[in-house]
Parts: structure tokens; C-alpha cells; sequence
């Protein structure tokens, strides 16, 4: 593409009509489809809200869509891509975090106030991001409509009007009312904020585009505004991973999706939270733990399920929407702080996995082969969170009945025998007893631990993952985790395996129960092929995973998928054009 002669970097930013529009992947689909065109890419937010986090080169941590983005843009992640960020840790408060280092924790009002002094950092983060960059893709946060807000504001106009940033609005179709939305969101701007707004997008359009043709006209006489496409609805964006926990509310990807058999109805009827006994030696999670399916009957109850319509095969086994037996069923918590659940998407994403988000008021699947304890930005509370759902029982028992249990970060966390906090470092000041399946404390002091980079498993008599197993993954936690059972450490940075017996036992993680209760801090470890496949491989008896999915590059492949989708449906020529007028 022609670069402009000019001294300014081209650059648009989208803004929506509301959270949960689509912005973050229409961003991520534009950064590789003007990528591919030959242009030098950027992302770029001002502010995110989420506890969905990832660890950059420089030290730092961003938002993780912003990570994705430049992974779109075949861009090293940097922590000004995303200068400020917001991880909540309750319902009004959360900790601040500014170009990558943690500057503080602060209640909604209190922020509100500190807003205004940051964004000189966020304009100097965006024009280090823009001095690398033939164009930049900006992404908004909630929506410009949100004007009792409008005077702090360094997330949508109040960024534009700063950077003198041309708008794109974007209105997802999908929930109803977007003609109201883009209308109504026009007149609520001021005539100041109204000249940086150019145009808009249609997200998640489902059927006869061509009956949307008189919106347009209806959406111009009103706003005097152009449109720049309709994105039809892409079920691919299914596969790339959700911003925030808002999603695990609202996706069916992350609820169970098949039809049980009549015992297993049974079990879930009598299962109310509330009629439990709390006594783990007779609570009723005590039976024997089911049979996994071998995987030799996958082919053959995929031919069953495409004859019956993909509900249930012969006797009553519960098949999946892809067709297949599920080979392994992982069952999950969702506490109300959960942090970085994208580690989840390898395991949803793998032929033969039933993966069941448990929401609170329901019980842990009595036939799960393996919980998995994944992230929390406030430990302490989704802990006591976990007790008070009587998910510790479950999770217990179902250890006694054979079955495995990892926890990654904050779940590793909890399945020690102490969480101390005793200077409120994620909320209030206090301790807590962890569900005592690993032999470890956890103490919340010092320094936020940050990195990234590549391990490997290392043998220690228990990892039931063959030693020299290679993962890719980052930490970031607070927190400091010793006890007899970081003896056995598992997880190693490369430089040391192999090593002599002090760099060993420096391992990352802990190893229990019988080899069959794993923790650690290393998020990604289900992103990394080869130790899933034999994660996988221990928990089925046998290795029925070589044909599993290559999950990385498949991620490469659906952000392809994305920006074919986009370049279809929107006018691209006329997105760069109006990057361009940016002066």
C-alpha cells in the first residue's frame, strides 16, 4: 500500500456503542488484514478493564486482547500498547496497573480522580507505540455514550480529542437495537466529541444483509454518518480467546453442551448446594469414579452421532456438538475474580474434551476425569468463595475417587494448606485454610512476579508428564508459595533441566496426592502441544492425542480466517483512507 508523506502516523480508533460489541477482535482481524498488506501494524487501548492479562517482553503486563492484537500484527506485545489497565478485585475496586508496573489499588471514585493524572502517560505510551508504525488501530473501552463520564475520560473521546484520532463507532447487531444505538449515541455527544466520530461499523450480522440497507439510510439522515461495513456474523471468532470474564457469562462455549444420560440427570437433580452434607466423609460424591472412553470408540461414535443427529450415541453416552464421545471431561469453578481463564481455551478447543464451566449454585460433575483450578486476581476471596459453594467437598472427593486436579496460579494457590495476606495485598487483610491437597503455604508479599519464556517438565519421582516435556508459557502472580511439596517442583526454566539438584528443585510448583494433584504458576501450559497431549495421555491410560489440535498455530490460522472475514465485508481502502486523515 502507498505510504502518506507525512509526519503523523495514520491512525483510527474504534469505539462501540456498548462492552462486549466485538471491538477487540475487529481489531485484531484489521491489524492482520492491513499486516498482510504489506503495512507495519500496531495496536493500541488506552485503558482496559481485565483480569485476562498477559506478560510483554519488556516486564510489563497488558491487557490480553491487546497481546493478541500484536500477535496479529506479527508485533512483539509491548507494554505501551496498552498503558493503563484495570484488574478488578471486587465489585468497586481494583488495582491499577500503568504501563506494565503495578501503580496502585483504588476504589471506583477514587479513580475516577487519578484518571485525569495519567493521561499525559497514556499519550506519551501512544506515541511510542505510533513513532514504530505505518498505522495504528485504536480500540475504545465501553462506550462514548457513558458522557457522566465524559470529564476523566482517557479511554474514548476524551483519548481522540487528545490525539485528534478520527472515529469509527461500532454496534453489535447481534443484540438487538443497534439503529438506537448508533443514533442514540450520536446525539448524546457533544459537538466537540462529534467531529472526531466518521462513521460506523455493523458487527455480528446474521441472515439477508440486504434488508439492512434501509437502516443505513435511516442511520445517515439522522447522523449525517457513513457506513464502512457490515460484519457478518464469523463463527470462527469462537476460537480466538474472549476479553474478559463478561464473556464467560454470556458464551455457550464454556457451559456443558450435551445431552447426559438418565443417571447422570439423576445425580445433577439431587445435587441442590443448599441439601449437601458438609461432612466430606459422607457427603455423596463417595461412589466409584466412571470409566474414561476409550479412545478407540471416538471414530465410531462420531459415524452414531452423525446417524442419530449428534445427541447421544448407543447406551446413553453423551456426545459432544463435534461429534465425538468425550475422551476426557474437566470440570472448572467459576469463582467471581477468575483471572487469565484463557488458559481453558487448549483444552475446548481439543476433539474428545467436555469442558463444564461449574457456576455458582451448581455442583462439580460427578464424572469428571480432572478439575482444574485455573487463575484469581483475589485469592482469599474466591477461595472463601469456593468453600462457601461447598466446591471444596467436591473437589476433595473427587481426588478420593481417583480423579486429578491442577491449578494454575491462583488455584495452585488454594490447594495448599494456608493463603496469607496480611497486608491486604489483594483485599482485605486476612488467612485462609486451602483445600490441604498439596503440602504448601502461600504468603502475599513482596514484588508481583512477571515473566515469560519457555520450560520444561523435569522429573522428580512424581510428574506423571515425561521429564524434558516442553512448555511456553508466563507467570504473573503476587505471592510466594513454599512448603515440603515444592520439593517436587515440576516445571523449570530450559536452562535448567538437566542442571544439578539445587537448580531442580528451584522448580516451579508442587506435586501431591499420589502424583494426581499438580500445581504451578505457569499460565499457558495447555497452549504448549506436547505437555497436553501427555497431560492428556496419563489421564486416559493411554496416547490417543497424536492427531490432537496444534493449538498455536491454529490460533495463527483463525486470526487469518478473521481478516479473509473482514476484508469481505468491510471497505478497508476506505479505513486506511480515513486513518490517513489524522493531522
Amino acid at each position: 500500500m502507498k505510504l502518506p508523506a507525512v509526519k503523523t502516523t495514520p491512525a483510527l480508533m474504534l469505539q462501540g456503542t456498548g462492552s462486549d460489541v466485538g471491538k477487540s477482535l475487529l481489531v485484531a482481524g484489521l491489524c492482520r488484514a492491513f499486516a498482510r498488506r504489506g503495512l507495519r501494524v500496531r495496536p493500541f487501548k488506552p485503558q482496559n478493564m481485565s483480569n485476562n492479562a498477559a506478560v510483554t517482553a519488556d516486564g510489563g503486563e497488558i491487557g490480553r486482547a491487546q497481546a493478541l492484537q500484536a500477535r496479529a500484527c506479527g508485533a512483539e506485545a509491548s507494554v505501551h500498547m496498552n498503558p493503563v489497565l484495570l484488574k478488578p478485585q471486587s465489585d468497586i475496586g481494583a488495582q491499577v496497573v500503568v504501563q506494565g508496573q503495578v501503580l496502585t489499588n483504588a476504589l471506583a471514585r477514587d479513580y475516577y480522580r487519578l484518571k485525569r493524572d495519567l493521561l499525559p502517560r497514556v499519550i506519551e505510551s501512544f506515541d511510542i507505540v505510533a513513532s514504530d508504525a505505518h498505522l495504528v488501530i485504536v480500540e475504545g473501552a465501553g462506550s462514548p455514550a457513558e458522557v457522566n463520564l465524559r470529564a476523566a475520560d482517557i479511554a474514548n473521546m476524551g483519548f481522540a480529542e487528545a490525539t485528534k484520532m478520527p472515529v469509527v463507532l461500532v454496534g453489535d447487531i447481534d443484540r438487538g437495537g443497534v439503529i438506537a444505538s448508533i443514533v442514540g449515541t450520536h446525539v448524546l455527544l457533544s459537538d466537540s466529541d462529534r467531529q472526531w466520530l466518521r462513521g460506523y461499523i455493523i458487527n455480528k450480522f446474521r441472515g439477508d444483509v440486504s434488508l439492512f440497507e434501509p437502516a443505513l439510510d435511516i442511520i445517515f439522515d439522522r447522523t449525517g454518518l457513513k457506513s464502512f461495513g457490515i460484519a457478518t456474523f464469523w463463527p470462527g471468532a469462537a476460537k480466538l480467546p474472549p476479553e474478559d470474564g463478561v464473556a464467560l457469562g454470556q458464551v455457550e462455549r464454556y457451559r456443558r453442551s450435551l445431552r447426559m444420560s438418565g443417571s447422570a440427570i439423576q445425580n445433577h437433580k439431587n445435587d441442590g448446594v443448599a441439601d449437601r452434607k458438609r461432612d466430606v466423609d459422607t457427603q455423596r460424591h463417595d461412589e466409584p469414579h466412571p470409566p474414561i472412553n476409550a479412545g478407540a470408540d471416538v471414530d465410531a461414535a462420531t459415524t452414531a452421532a452423525e446417524k442419530t443427529g449428534g445427541n447421544a450415541a448407543a447406551g446413553g453416552e453423551a456426545i459432544l456438538p463435534n461429534g465425538r464421545v468425550p475422551v476426557v471431561r474437566v470440570a472448572v469453578p467459576h469463582y467471581p475474580q477468575i483471572a487469565n481463564f484463557d488458559d481453558l481455551d487448549p483444552l475446548l478447543a481439543e476433539p474428545g474434551i467436555d469442558l463444564v464451566l461449574v457456576k455458582p449454585g451448581e455442583v462439580m460433575p460427578v464424572d469428571c476425569d480432572l478439575v482444574v483450578l485455573p487463575g484469581s486476581k483475589s485469592t482469599l476471596a474466591d477461595l472463601r468463595f469456593l468453600k462457601a459453594q461447598g466446591w471444596d467437598i467436591d473437589i476433595k472427593a473427587h481426588w478420593r475417587n481417583g480423579g486429578y486436579v491442577m491449578g494454575i496460579c491462583g488455584g495452585y494457590q488454594m490447594l495448599g494448606t494456608m493463603v496469607c495476606d496480611p497486608d491486604g495485598v489483594e483485599g482485605a487483610p486476612g488467612d485462609e485454610a486451602g483445600l490441604g491437597l498439596l503440602n504448601v503455604e502461600t504468603v502475599m508479599a513482596g514484588r508481583k512476579t512477571l515473566r515469560t519464556g519457555h520450560a520444561v517438565v523435569v522429573g522428580n519421582g512424581r510428574c506423571p508428564v515425561p521429564d524434558g516435556t516442553v512448555l511456553r508459557g508466563y507467570e504473573i502472580h503476587m505471592g510466594q508459595t513454599t512448603g515440603p511439596d515444592r520439593r517436587f517442583g515440576w516445571v523449570a526454566t530450559a536452562g535448567k533441566a538437566g542442571a544439578d539438584t539445587a537448580a531442580v528443585n528451584d522448580a516451579d510448583g508442587a506435586i501431591g496426592g499420589e502424583g494426581r494433584v499438580m500445581g504451578c504458576y505457569l499460565h499457558g501450559i495447555f497452549a504448549s502441544d506436547d505437555f497436553r497431549r501427555a497431560y492428556l495421555a496419563v489421564l486416559t491410560g493411554q496416547d490417543v492425542w497424536g492427531q490432537s489440535i496444534a493449538f498455536e498455530a491454529e490460533i495463527d490460522a483463525t486470526l487469518d480466517g478473521l481478516a479473509d472475514h473482514l476484508e469481505k465485508c468491510l471497505d478497508l481502502d476506505a479505513l486506511w483512507a480515513l486513518a490517513q486523515t489524522r493531522t
